[in-house]
């Protein structure tokens, strides 16, 4: 087995004067962010015209009249191929997987 050396390792950079102006002050919004007292970005006001249009689609979307998306074209090609396909499962006359391949009598 090798021997492992202990190396002591500096702290790099400069010393921090933690009663320095600038520490304090960090100090002091540190303590205040975990008491929840500072919050981020700006504050919101609940008059606005934002606010009031968030409002009213929040309650659209809770009572079931605003749908995500974009409405279904029930008259394009691939929802009538859709709605062919099911009518077929339903009929049972879908056929699932690769036709058979036609072997000739030579």
């Amino acid at each position: 087995m090798k021997k492992v050396e202990i190396i002591e390792v500096k702290q790099l950079g400069r010393p921090v004067n933690p009663e320095s102006v600038r520490q304090l002050r960090l100090k002091e919004l540190e303590e205040r962010r975990k008491n929840g007292d500072v919050k981020k970005g700006r504050p919101i006001k609940e008059d606005s015209v934002r606010q009031v249009r968030l409002k009213e689609l929040e309650e659209k979307r809770s009572n079931g009249e605003l749908k995500k998306g974009r409405p279904v074209n029930g008259e394009s090609k691939r929802q009538m191929r859709l709605k062919e396909i099911e009518e077929r499962k339903l009929n049972g006359t879908f056929k699932l997987g690769r036709p058979k391949m036609i072997k000739s009598e030579e």
